[in-house]
């Protein structure tokens, strides 16, 4: 298999060590519980995660109830921070390669400012690509961006690609000054197509200031974690009906991390608006007779973790848009029982759209191997 959403967990010292000694505390660092020795990381001034994510890989199928919000560095598996600990790990539960994201990183994009995030970015770029190059044919990046100045962006994303990187990473939800159908973006869009990269969309990853964010993670309510794909279908939904796609027939976007069920009432309701919507509403009209599901189906692929009811429905969704990932090494992964539970979820797939989720549309996008080794 191949894992199209794997995490890495960034070391305490990432950006302390290696921004510019200028940005103090703003800096992201970490704290210690003073009861207890949890270790929290802080971001100009907001305390966000701990270690927890990564310190309690695999407990949920044995011990559920002992599972915690907070944990030190210490607790980590090494796989979350070393290349060579994740290739045995992974290899172990059945995953050749990987798509690396952050983990603190996503919280970054809802708490950073611009000058910040930027710096932020630079810096996990340069460790993500040091990390890949232990085995650049396992271990595919996907580079942070900012994209409050989308100049930045896409300089910062060819720079990620002479890096050896492999996609880009954007908020999964904009501000609304500065949504996805705006001009603005144009440069991206066109210079992601140019390079092949992949830009994705990962749960978590909403920008400071867009509709319905708070910066306070402790407010989280339960409810966002059962609503999460809003934020992604509004993004999605204003690309398509931006026209992004129509321009950038060759630009790949990824919906990471939100599963799959609610995907085919969603192609359904773009449908119905781009045709029997007109009179209210103000988008693009497409070059070509296509809908939007059918853009969806060309240029969006959906990284999903465990979801019985999105693969009954993958016709729908469209099996070439569809990548399997275990979120290694995260408290909510499936690993170690990666290969068990896609063998249940599996069950009944033919052989070919298998190989498609569990392999090919992933090494298609990243430029994996074509196929899996001997």
């Amino acid at each position: 298999m191949l894992s199209s959403d794997t995490h890495v967990i960034e070391p305490p010292d990432l950006w302390t060590s290696r921004l510019d000694r200028s940005w103090g505390d703003e800096a992201p660092h970490v704290v210690e519980d003073q009861v207890g020795g949890a270790q929290w990381w802080v971001v100009a001034e907001q305390r966000t995660l701990s270690f927890a994510g990564g310190a309690q890989t695999g407990d949920r199928f044995d011990k559920p109830i002992e599972l915690r919000t907070g944990a030190s560095f210490s607790e980590v598996r090494p796989g979350g921070y070393d290349p060579h600990a994740n290739l045995i790990d992974n290899e172990a539960d059945g995953v050749w390669g990987s798509v690396l994201y952050p983990t603190e990183g996503l919280m970054l994009y809802t708490q950073a400012h611009q000058a910040l995030l930027s710096a932020c970015c630079r810096v996990y770029n340069d460790w993500l690509s040091e990390f890949c190059a232990a085995e650049p044919d396992r271990l595919k990046g996907v580079a942070m961006l900012n994209t409050d100045d989308v100049d930045e962006a896409v300089a910062e994303l060819r720079r990620a690609h002479s890096l050896g990187l492999s996609g880009g990473l954007i908020p999964t939800a904009a501000t609304p000054d500065q949504p996805y159908d705006s001009p603005v973006f144009e440069p991206l869009w066109r210079a992601a197509a140019e390079l092949g990269m992949p830009l994705s969309l990962h749960l978590g990853a909403n920008r400071a200031g867009a509709a319905g964010v708070d910066r306070d993670l402790s407010r989280i309510r339960p409810s966002y974690f059962a609503v999460c794909e809003h934020w992604v279908k509004v993004s999605v939904a204003d690309m398509i009906f931006g026209g992004v796609f129509d321009r950038h027939p060759d630009l790949r976007v990824g919906v990471v991390e939100h599963e799959l069920g609610w995907i085919p009432f969603f192609l359904e309701r773009m449908d119905y608006t781009y045709t029997q919507r007109h009179g209210n509403a103000r988008y693009t009209r497409f070059a070509t007779a296509e809908r939007p599901s059918d853009f969806f189906r060309r240029n969006v692929f959906c990284s999903f973790q465990d979801d019985e009811l999105g693969i009954r429905e993958r016709a729908a969704i469209g099996i070439d848009s569809i990548c399997w990932g275990s979120d290694y090494p995260h408290t909510e992964s499936t690993f170690p029982r990666s290969q068990q539970i896609m063998g249940a979820r599996l069950a009944g797939v033919t052989a070919d759209e298998q190989r498609k989720i569990l392999w090919e549309n992933a090494a298609r996008l990243y430029g994996f191997a074509s196929a899996p080794p001997a």
